[in-house]
């Protein structure tokens, strides 16, 4: 049929001997459309290396490849039309791959519509930034780890940029081990005599100094601000660790001042707590706040608390099986391999459930406690997503560790919720079914 819909307007326009003398090639054309392969990559047991996979599917992106997200089919696998360079880029990265017709990925699609499994239209590789200060800091960034691994390019920002609107030109930004609070991590107490601390101090006191504000806690409230703008006009945003709870922090207490003398040179506002306005975060409401400076927790939106009497073992953690055709995009953000993924510690471990906004999903949990993991929102126009710990692959990750090595966990669970959120706003915007 779809043969005779595309020859018909050349019977109807010329004469029927012309239309025989260029049936065969007409024909060629028609039947290499049909039988034109695709390139599946398997995302199962079998796939060899989980994260570059996702820079396989990037980069067929960029060069313009139909590409398709098949939602709960093999481990949420990839339908990659098939283009010079990429099964090259497969093979050289060491990606599972696989050769088939459209016939079967017909086939594959009648699985697809009979299960709770859906395909996905991905549209456009996102224009990706990282939130990370100019200097290295003595730790390690699971997001910026996984990008580089998996050759996915990305530009880096800061403040200044963030304040100078910046932040328009990308699709997607990620924040990781960074206080929005202007506490610098809360490190007062272990390691305010450290070189690297005083260092740090003085580089993030000089540039808010230059971007016009007096105090270090002004100008990451600014950015807070700013990032919560970005998202609303219709952005997504990925943030792990102690951005997490910070940044609800920061845009909770615009209006107030939380902070200790050796923060910002002055006290903590007496009635802070009548002050606090929770409609302006993200994903937490009603939290309790830590202002003391000798603490080295935020409050209580982590459940886990660093070095104090709460903190307890990092458990493994289960992701929540969504309606693929129901719910499609908190299924994107917990495609897997395994519904379990290991524990592991961060400055902000594990999300108090008690705060949580009703509107937040929770994508991770661990069951059994009010513990949650991994949890996905909706800000004005725009999506976010959160991820507690520092890094999925290294349990108690401490200041001056060495770096997480990719290469020894190529199926790491946990490092593919990363890259879920980096494709996930490639994705085809849909009207959720329900």
């Amino acid at each position: 049929m779809k043969f005779i819909v595309n020859i018909f307007p050349i019977v109807k326009a010329r004469n029927f001997a012309l239309f025989l003398c260029n049936a065969p090639v007409i024909l060629l054309f028609c039947l290499a459309e049909v039988l034109q392969a695709m390139i599946l990559v398997p995302m199962d047991g079998v796939q060899t290396d989980h994260l570059k996979a996702y820079g396989v599917v990037y980069h067929a992106l960029k060069q313009g490849a139909r590409s398709y997200w098949l939602l709960n089919y093999r481990g949420g696998s990839f339908a990659i039309e098939e283009l010079k360079g990429i099964e090259l880029r497969a093979r050289k990265y060491g990606v599972t791959i696989e050769h088939i017709s459209k016939t079967d990925f017909a086939k594959i699609l009648t699985v697809i519509e009979n299960n709770n499994m859906e395909k996905v239209t991905l549209e456009k590789a996102p224009d990706i930034a990282v939130y990370i200060p100019p200097s290295t800091p003595p730790w390690d960034d699971a997001v910026v780890i996984a990008l580089k691994y998996a050759e996915i390019p990305y530009d880096t920002v800061y403040d200044k940029e963030v304040l100078a609107g910046r932040l328009s030109d990308y699709d997607w930004l990620h924040l990781h081990h960074e206080d929005f609070t202007g506490q610098y991590s809360k490190f007062y107490r272990a390691f305010r005599h450290a070189q690297w601390y005083q260092r740090q101090k003085m580089r993030l006191e000089k540039m808010s100094r230059e971007l016009g504000f007096s105090k270090v806690t002004d100008c990451k409230k600014a950015v807070a601000l700013a990032i919560k703008k970005y998202v609303e006009k219709g952005h997504f945003l990925f943030a792990m660790c102690s951005a997490t709870n910070t940044l609800d922090i920061a845009l909770a207490s615009l209006g107030t001042d939380i902070t200790e003398a050796p923060f910002d040179g002055d006290g903590v506002d007496p009635q802070y707590r009548s002050k606090l306005d929770f409609s302006s975060c993200f994903a937490f409401e009603n939290f309790t706040i830590e202002t003391r400076a000798i603490t080295s927790y935020f409050g209580n939106i982590d459940v886990n608390m660093v070095n104090t009497p709460m903190r307890k073992p990092a458990l493994d953690f289960q992701l929540f099986a969504f309606s693929a055709k129901l719910d499609p995009v908190p299924t994107m953000l917990t495609q897997n391999h395994t519904s379990t993924v290991k524990g592991y510690f961060g400055l902000c471990t594990s999300y108090n459930k008690e705060v949580i906004k009703k509107s937040a999903v929770i994508l991770g949990f661990i069951p059994g406690t009010n513990r949650v993991k991994y949890l996905h929102g909706v800000k004005g126009k725009g999506m976010f997503a959160f991820l507690s710990g520092h890094d999925p692959e290294d349990y108690a990750h401490l200041v001056g560790d060495r770096h997480t090595l990719l290469e020894l966990h190529k199926n790491s669970p946990g490092y593919r919720l990363i890259l879920n959120n980096v494709l996930f706003p490639a994705a085809e915007k849909k009207e959720k079914k329900t």
